[in-house]
């Protein structure tokens, strides 16, 4: 869904100072090493239903984040773009891409509501197309490296395979 989640982001905010649930701060990707269960906003994007089962479950803690789309995101992924061996079309295309998400720095790319319910934690996670589309570029560009060892050197210099002839 094409949001403009700085919008969303006011109305949230809005919604939730004036309602009974008491409004948590956390920070982006605090949630995620928690046992997640994730509302479809695709089928149901409207909020307040969320909060609404929130307050049905009797919660009374909202965690709330929102993260800003920062330059060091479009940044890294060109320094992983200049080490590939691409074509000059798909390198240029991959450039426009990068480029065209340059006018979205500063707005805010992903929120995030939750609740904790039974040793779970329920979110309502909402990002825009933009940054869909900015994320599968990405992913796109990572999966063009080529393999590389963590130890940093070939593998065939380090002897092969880890298995014994005997």
């Amino acid at each position: 869904m094409d949001l403009n989640l700085d919008n969303l982001k006011t109305e949230i905010l809005d919604y939730l100072n004036a309602s009974e649930f008491a409004l948590f701060r956390s920070v982006p990707g605090a949630l995620d090493t928690m046992p997640l269960i994730e509302w479809d906003t695709e089928s149901v994007p409207d909020y307040r239903i969320f909060l609404d089962a929130a307050r049905k479950a009797k919660r009374e803690i909202i965690f709330f984040s929102a993260r800003e789309f920062e330059e060091d995101e479009i940044t890294e992924a060109t320094e992983e773009l200049e080490g590939l061996d691409l074509s000059r079309d798909d390198r240029r295309d991959y450039e426009r891409r990068l480029r065209d998400c340059k006018r979205h720095l500063g707005a805010i790319c992903y929120l995030e509501l939750g609740f904790e319910y039974n040793s779970h934690f329920y979110v309502y996670g909402a990002q825009p197309d933009w940054y869909s589309d900015f994320l599968e570029t990405c992913d796109e560009i990572a999966a063009l490296a080529p393999e590389t060892n963590p130890f940093g050197e070939d593998p065939e210099a380090l002897g092969g395979g880890f298995y014994s002839n005997n």
